[in-house]
């Protein structure tokens, strides 16, 4: 079964939780509904896999058992890959383009980065570190919340091979855009949209831009907060 994408889900359509903090700063932004949360944060093992079911649900109505299964191992393991990866929240996408299955994934982390100094200095740390990794684009871009620095690349990723019916590990690359925002308490704000189906590409790329175009900044008493307008 193929799903074939609405593009109006593109803009951002609703609410991440609200429970992202940073010290004294408080994050938000919104996730289109073509994304589905996935269970990052759960803690209590039987729930969460009720959360993957639901997910598994939502995500392929009226497929196949076989292929609801295949699904959810897939999800699981994109939970424990996000995990490592400090993800406080999570979500994925289902879609088709030209009816071929694509899948994306998105999470947004906080880093420690205090040894830089002020925004400015975390900027030029990142700008530094991604660009001594190899990578070819790495760009300084502004955003409504304030200055970041955006990265995209390609990584090797596998599925083991006692998932596999062949018994052998499946390697495959995936390619992502991250981004990374430094706040003025020390800390950043990470984000990245990735996906293993280059065919849907364009189009998760484009709802990336809208997420972080949609990332507002507060401090503890409400007020908002743009780190380019806070001498940072």
């Amino acid at each position: 079964m193929t799903i074939q994408p609405d593009l109006s889900p593109l803009v951002p359509g609703q609410a991440a939780p609200p429970a992202l903090h940073s010290g004294d700063i408080h994050v938000r932004w919104v996730v289109p509904e073509i994304f589905h949360d996935l269970p990052v944060r759960e803690t209590d093992d039987e729930k969460a896999v009720e959360l993957l079911e639901e997910l598994v649900e939502r995500c392929l109505p009226g497929v196949g058992e076989d292929g609801k299964t295949q699904f959810g191992v897939m999800c699981a393991l994109c939970v424990d890959a996000l995990l490592a990866a400090g993800a406080e929240y999570a979500a994925i996408c289902v879609t088709a383009v030209d009816e071929v299955p694509c899948t994306a994934t998105f999470y947004a982390s906080l880093l420690d980065s205090s040894d830089a100094g002020n925004v400015q200095g975390m900027l030029k740390a990142f700008v530094s570190a991604l660009r001594r990794t190899g990578m070819d684009e790495v760009a300084e871009i502004e955003l409504p919340c304030g200055a970041a620095v955006s990265c995209i690349g390609t990584r090797e990723e596998s599925i083991p091979g006692d998932l596999m019916e062949s018994g052998e590990s499946l390697t495959y690359p995936t390619s992502y855009i991250r981004v990374y925002v430094p706040l003025p308490n020390g800390t950043s704000l990470v984000m990245e949209m990735a996906t293993p189906t280059m065919a849907g590409w364009d189009i998760f790329s484009t709802i990336f831009g809208n997420l972080v175009s949609s990332i507002r900044l507060f401090h503890a008493d409400g007020s908002p907060l743009i780190t380019s307008e806070v001498g940072a």
